[in-house]
């Protein structure tokens, strides 16, 4: 019986200290890490929603004044000068809208072979230097 005894009192405290020391620390980590990993699935979860609102938003606002328009063009009359004013906005508006998608893909042509060019004629200077 002394044996056990002898065992049992032969653990040192401060090694059962140090035993909970590094399992409260492990913890800790294994906390930080969850921790963070939560916090990049929030923050993706917000970035989503305020993404969603955004659209939705920017749907309603548009349909409205869209909606509205084609509405009110169709209550007025046929030969109504107010019913012509908004055709000819509305197709005004379309041909903007064309209009600047063709110079902004003629800008983007024009500096891709402004940028082919340079290039190209620094690989000259250099091949003749």
């Amino acid at each position: 019986m002394t044996t056990k005894v002898k065992e049992a009192a032969g653990t040192h405290p401060l090694s059962v200290l140090g035993e909970a020391l590094e399992s409260a620390a492990e913890s800790f980590g294994d906390a930080t890490t969850n921790a963070r990993a939560s916090a990049k699935v929030a923050a993706r979860k917000v970035r989503s929603t305020l993404g969603t609102g955004a659209y939705k938003s920017a749907y309603g606002v548009s349909y409205g004044i869209v909606f509205g328009g084609v509405f009110l063009k169709e209550l007025l009359p046929e030969n109504s000068t107010l019913r012509r004013g908004f055709e000819e906005g509305a197709e005004a508006a379309f041909d903007a809208v064309a209009n600047r998608k063709l110079e902004a893909a003629s800008a983007s042509r024009r500096s891709n072979g402004a940028k082919k060019k340079s290039s190209s004629a620094k690989s000259k200077q250099k091949d003749s230097a």
